[in-house]
Parts: structure tokens; sequence; C-alpha cells
């Protein structure tokens, strides 16, 4: 196993940890959950914190979200392509909320020294990095949306750029009590039928 290998797998066991215990979590509880001696971890990482901002970076990176909307097969039902990739981004979305903020509520994220590791694993990555996130994920919807072209009054771009900005609404935005957010098919319906009742009297 290559050092990039070892660093993915104990990244991918700790990742689960962090969340639940945020900076506290001990290197041999992932040693433990990698089934590794604690030993390894340091021949991979240089110590807890660059295990802990290597867990930032994969949970912020978009690369497995964006290989889990390619899978998604362009046979099935454009409402079902969207309902799928609006559950896996909404999967994404939460992980990193939940590992940056149990980071955050244990204090390994504040008052980090600056320097390559902590641009790397601060907030979020800088704003061109967030930029080609976004257009990367814009791409791969545009791509979903791409074989019902002609049955779109839109563009698939700016279909695209509507169905993410609803999402991301949809995780950021307080609902009150007794609400609950949008479900991934109520936001589908939303995009593709709009709010309004299709029966007599309708506009």
């Amino acid at each position: 196993m290559s050092v990039e290998q070892r660093r993915a797998m104990i990244v991918a066991a700790a990742l689960p940890l962090v969340a639940e215990y945020g900076a506290a979590v001990t290197t041999g509880q992932i040693a433990r959950a990698a089934g590794i001696g604690e030993a390894t971890i340091f021949r991979a990482f240089k110590d807890k914190d660059e295990v802990l901002d290597a867990c930032v970076a994969e949970t912020v990176g978009t690369d497995h979200v964006l290989r889990e909307l390619a899978s998604i097969s362009l046979d099935e039902p454009i409402a079902t392509r969207l309902t799928e990739a609006a559950e896996a981004l909404r999967a994404h979305l939460e992980r990193m909320g939940t590992v940056i903020g149990a980071l955050h509520a244990s204090g390994h994220l504040r008052g980090r020294a600056p320097g390559p590791a902590a641009r790397n694993a601060g907030d979020a990555p800088p704003p061109d990095a967030r930029a080609r996130s976004f257009a990367a994920l814009r791409h791969a919807i545009i791509e979903l949306l791409e074989p019902d072209r002609a049955a779109f009054r839109l563009s698939p771009e700016k279909v695209a750029s509507a169905f993410l900005a609803l999402l991301f609404t949809r995780q950021q935005s307080p609902t009150g009590e007794g609400d609950t957010p949008l479900t991934p098919e109520e936001l589908i319906s939303v995009l593709l039928h709009g709010t309004l009742d299709a029966g007599p009297g309708s506009a």
C-alpha cells in the first residue's frame, strides 16, 4: 500500500470519529477503526493535527460527490435523476457541516497559525477553489439534464444553476417550529413543476 493509499484509508476511518468527537478523537481510536497499529498513523501523518486537516480537506472536496453524480443513470426519468443528485449533494453538505462543526466546537479550527496547512484546512476553501468546485458540480448537473434539453423552457445551464440555488438554500435556511425542510422529492417537484396547483383556475 502506498503512502497516499494509507493516508486515504486512515482519513476514511477517522471521518466518522471526527464527526462524533471533534478534535477530542484520539489516534488510538482512529487506529482501531482503521484496523492498524497506532504507529502506522505516524508513518503517514506528522501528528494528529495533520490527520484532522486531511479530514477537513476530504470533507470540503467534491471528488466523492462528483463520482456519485457521474454514476447516476441517464436512462432514468429526469425527476429520478435529479432526486438522486439532490440526495447525494445533501449528504455531502450535511457531512461537511457535521465534521467542520465538530472541529469548530472542539477548538481545532480556531486560532490556527497561518500557513499552507491552515489555509488548506480552514473554515472553507479559498474563493477560487470554491468557484471551481461549484463549476464542477454545475457541470455534473448539466450532464444529468442534457438528455431532456428539449423539454425545458430554460437552458440546462440555467436549470442547473436553479437546482443548486434551491438545494443550497434548503440546507442553509432555518426552519420554524413545526416546519421541516423540503425533501429532495419536494425540491425537484418545485424545480420541475413550480408551486402552483395544476387544477382549474391555475395560471
